[in-house]
């Protein structure tokens, strides 16, 4: 893509004075994409070839970047010390949305050499080592979704959140007309995207008030996990130059959630598919294991899916958001929805939403596909009809139910390793407290005067 730069490339973008400043950027524990800023000269001497120093609390803190207790890797005890930021080079891109700049997106390590596990990047990666010694690679897509509002974002801060405007006033979904009101900052997004070497697909208009999804081609699965956060982030800084804000939560308000659909398909290293076949449905044998797997680990797997509080408000019947533990062919209220024949051949994730880490739940399916075949599950029957009144084992329903079930996986722990589980077990509790502990505007309108 034309926005992707090689060394080469950069070097001489720095030389003609095209690019001056250079982005070092990771998906933190949250999924945001942090990093610092360096100087196109200082990165091509000294970071380039060594690397940058970053605090490594970047990976245990909460939402409001506070530093919390419960982490070995970070803590007042251990003295908050340095991990480094080494830039992978085949990430290097334009931003176009700020001029002269270009973004490289680093691995973590210890400053010892070791790698950092509980690094996001780091979790996909070791799944896909997995995926390599059985002579596999992955391949994702995923769709995003968010509402865009008319109030900037330091306007919204400044009302609380509260009384804001959407873009829209009713439901835009597949509506051309009243997207187009907002086709100004979309195609700033679309162009941009396009501009930092990704392969925009489209934009269409979704149910909630202002709600739309712009979808990217797919691509292996690390670089679809780095283009989406580069991507999430982008897409609110060009949302600010409008002066309005945009927001991917799972859950805005009562009416229909933001989602982030999960399309992965395994090939051989090779690129020939692996999962269509000669079997019931189309399927491999491979395929049947793999989604039996997903399917056999997806309540256990669920914090990785859904790691918000917020995330479970957006599991409600008839919302076209999932509830139950269970697949489907081209079925939108399973949680598991099978499209495509051939190589095109996939699995849809509807769990996650748009608050979604993309490296842990890209990393829960790889590891549940895999769980399915290495121990050659049987693909139960696909339920056909509405999973809502099925009768059907339920997802989590809250944030607390899924850690519990993660803590309890046995399954987690093979695959991803204690000191990733009890990280994000950590992650996870910190949220559960504080929210225990935060009084809502809920409990005002029902308790101030009539209680």
């Amino acid at each position: 893509m034309p926005g992707n730069l090689s060394v080469a490339e950069l070097e001489e973008e720095i030389a003609a004075g095209a690019i001056d400043t250079v982005i070092v950027a990771f998906a933190d524990a949250q999924g945001r994409l942090v990093g610092k800023r360096v100087s196109a000269r200082f990165f091509r001497e000294e970071v380039l070839g060594h690397g940058a120093e970053a605090c490594n609390y970047l990976l245990s803190v909460d939402v409001d970047m506070n530093t919390v207790d419960g982490y070995p890797m970070s803590s007042w005890e251990t003295g908050y010390g340095d991990m480094m930021l080494l830039p992978d080079t085949d990430t290097l891109r334009r931003i176009p949305w700020q001029p002269g700049t270009a973004l490289v997106m680093a691995d973590l390590g210890w400053t010892d050499g070791a790698r950092v596990t509980q690094s996001p990047r780091d979790i996909l990666k070791r799944q896909r080592e997995r995926l390599a010694d059985r002579g596999l690679v992955a391949f994702s897509g995923t769709e995003l979704e968010f509402i865009v509002f008319d109030d900037s974002f330091r306007e919204a801060w400044a009302k609380g959140y509260r009384d804001l405007t959407p873009a829209t006033d009713y439901n835009v979904d597949y509506n051309l007309l009243a997207s187009t009101r907002m086709e100004p900052l979309l195609r700033d997004i679309r162009v941009g995207m396009d501009g930092a070497g990704m392969y925009c697909e489209g934009v269409k208009g979704e149910c909630n008030l202002g709600q739309q999804e712009i979808a990217f081609r797919y691509a292996e699965v690390l670089e679809t996990a780095d283009q989406h956060s580069i991507y999430k982030n982008g897409a609110k800084e060009i949302a600010d130059r409008h002066g309005k804000s945009l927001s991917f939560m799972a859950k805005f308000n009562e009416r229909e959630g933001n989602s982030c659909h999960i399309h992965l398909s395994v090939r051989d290293d090779d690129g020939g598919p692996v999962m269509a076949g000669d079997g019931a449905h189309g399927f491999s044998p491979l395929m049947g294991h793999w989604i039996a797997g997903i399917l056999a680990t997806l309540r256990e797997f669920t914090l990785l899916y859904a790691p918000n509080i917020n995330s479970y408000k957006r599991f409600v019947k008839g919302s076209f958001a999932p509830t139950g533990v269970a697949w489907g062919i081209d079925n939108r209220t399973c949680a598991l929805r099978i499209v495509g024949h051939g190589q095109s051949l996939r699995v849809e994730n509807r769990v996650p939403g748009g608050d979604v880490n993309p490296y842990l739940a890209i990393s829960a399916i790889i590891a549940g596909g895999l769980y399915g075949v290495e121990n050659e599950l049987a693909l139960p029957e696909p339920l056909t009809g509405n999973a809502y009144s099925a009768g059907i084992d339920h997802l989590p329903t809250t944030l607390r139910e899924a850690a519990r079930l993660f803590e309890e996986s046995s399954i987690a722990r093979a695959a991803f390793g204690d000191d990733v589980v009890e990280h994000y077990l950590n992650q996870a509790r910190i949220e559960v407290e504080a929210y225990d502990a935060a009084v809502t505007d809920w409990e005002r309108v029902r308790g101030f005067e009539r209680l």
